[in-house]
C-alpha cells in the first residue's frame, strides 16, 4: 500500500501546489490510500488472530483493570465516523500531532483536536454501552 501510495504521488507531483509542505502532501496521500484501503477490506476481515498480537502475559500497570477487550476496543473504534476515526488514528496509532493531522485532513489543529476529543467520547460511550 506505500508502494501505491508513492506511486500516485510521483506520478501525480506536477499536482503539488506548495500549499502545504511536501510531506503533509505525501503524508494526505499516504492517508487517502490507507483510509481506501480499509474501506474495501471492512467486508473482507483479517482474522482477529493475525491482527492483535497481544502478548499473553503483560507488565503490570494501569492497564491492568481496563474491563474491555482489544477487540472490544478496535470494534468501537471501527463503529467510530470516518473522521473521528481518522483523528483518533492518526493521534494514537500514527503519533501524529494535531498540526500535522490538520495538515493530513486539510482541517484546522482546532477541529482536530475537537473531533480528537468528541471520537474519545464517542468510543468510551460505545464502550460503556456496549454496543459494539
Amino acid at each position: 500500500m506505500l508502494q501505491e501510495a508513492f506511486i500516485s504521488a510521483f506520478r501525480n507531483l506536477n499536482h503539488y501546489r506548495g500549499d502545504s509542505t511536501f510531506g503533509a502532501w505525501l503524508k494526505r496521500i499516504v492517508i487517502n490510500k490507507a483510509i481506501n484501503y480499509l474501506q474495501k477490506r471492512k467486508a473482507d476481515r483479517i482474522p482477529d488472530d493475525d491482527r492483535w498480537d497481544v502478548p499473553e502475559e503483560e507488565p503490570e500497570n494501569k492497564l491492568d483493570h481496563f474491563p474491555f477487550s482489544v477487540e472490544q476496543v478496535r470494534d468501537a473504534i471501527e463503529k467510530l465516523p470516518d473522521g473521528y476515526r481518522s483523528v483518533i488514528s492518526l493521534y494514537l496509532l500514527e503519533g501524529y500531532d494535531h498540526a500535522e493531522i490538520g495538515e493530513i485532513m486539510g482541517i484546522t489543529e482546532s477541529t482536530s483536536k475537537s473531533q480528537f476529543n468528541r471520537a474519545k467520547k464517542k468510543l468510551k460511550d460505545l464502550l460503556e454501552e456496549g454496543k459494539i
